[in-house]
């Protein structure tokens, strides 16, 4: 198979597991949303299940990248909770190597370039103090700004770079 084939199967794979996300987020983000309370943790999101297509491909695709680093960079199953830590803004990218999201917690005020974000995804900031968040193009273009904290979707097929603080 050629790779453009294979870029075409997995962006469709991507925008599969986007309509099923959307869902979920409309339906069951207000209810899975955990305020962190006396525990100490930020707010919580449990992932939608992968699509079916997506684990067909597997062994063709590319991981999901970050530069520079991540504080921290976390699988997490489908259908499985995932927190996010007071002070972060998390990224919720599909990873269809390992058949996991793949969560990039940015804690470091900082822009990161991303490679292999592909589809629907989630974003949750837990960041303290109002900073800007900034979800740029390929040609630097704002795709997505916003201020308030709690959990939003992102289609990442457009956004080559992410900006947690301004």
């Amino acid at each position: 198979m050629s790779t453009t084939a294979s870029q075409i199967l997995v962006r469709r794979a991507a925008l599969l597991g986007g309509v099923v996300l959307a869902a979920v987020v409309a339906l069951a983000a207000p209810a899975s949303a955990d305020p962190g309370g006396s525990h100490g943790r930020g707010p919580a999101v449990t992932l939608p299940a992968a699509p079916a297509a997506a684990r067909v491909i597997r062994a063709q695709a590319a991981a999901p990248t970050i530069s520079p680093a991540a504080r921290q960079i976390r699988h997490v199953a489908a259908g499985k909770p995932a927190t996010c830590a007071t002070g972060n803004l998390c990224t919720f990218v599909w990873d269809p190597t390992t058949s996991n999201w793949e969560i990039f917690d940015l804690y470091a005020c900082a822009r990161y370039t991303v490679s292999n974000w592909l589809g629907a995804g989630l974003y949750v900031n837990a960041q303290t103090g109002s900073p800007t968040v900034t979800f740029y193009g390929q040609s630097g273009n704002v795709l997505n700004s916003f201020t308030a904290t709690g959990t939003g979707s992102q289609n990442w097929d457009k956004v080559y770079s992410v900006r947690n603080c301004t």
